[in-house]
């Protein structure tokens, strides 16, 4: 494994709440945020970023990605948690944060939102799902 490893959405917040160093990264697009929802950083004091992983409406990665990591505080020996919307981009933004020597890298199982469920929307499992701290942004 090239990152530092998944965490379940439980795992993620119980890591943010034990550890005042570890930072959450949201890696969702500007969209995401707006329509979907946030976590809630108030209860781990402010330790959250929002940086798209592939900058919305283009579709492409973020050039800025690290740079917007190290401007948020995250540095190598920090611990940094990576949420999206499902748990695959926030596998890539682990990666890419662990090649560039930041971290520990860990990504969240399940993201913010989960997989598709059996009736075609999401929700049924992730970060809102788990009943973690979340606001409309």
């Amino acid at each position: 494994m090239s990152y530092a490893g998944d965490l379940t959405p439980q795992q993620a917040w119980d890591l943010l709440t034990s550890d005042e160093t570890a930072v959450l990264v949201d890696v969702r697009t500007d969209a995401e945020w707006r329509y979907v929802g946030i976590p809630d950083s108030a209860p781990i004091d402010g330790r959250a970023a929002l940086v798209e992983w592939v900058s919305y409406p283009s579709g492409r990665p973020n050039p800025q990605f690290l740079k917007q990591l190290a401007e948020a505080g995250v540095a190598a020996g920090r611990p940094v948690v990576f949420l999206c919307r499902s748990g695959v981009r926030s596998v890539a933004a682990a990666q890419a944060a662990t090649a560039a020597g930041l971290g520990p890298a860990y990504n969240v199982l399940e993201g913010f939102e989960g997989d598709v469920g059996p009736d075609g929307h999401r929700g049924h499992s992730g970060w809102r799902a788990a009943g973690l701290p979340w606001r409309q942004a």
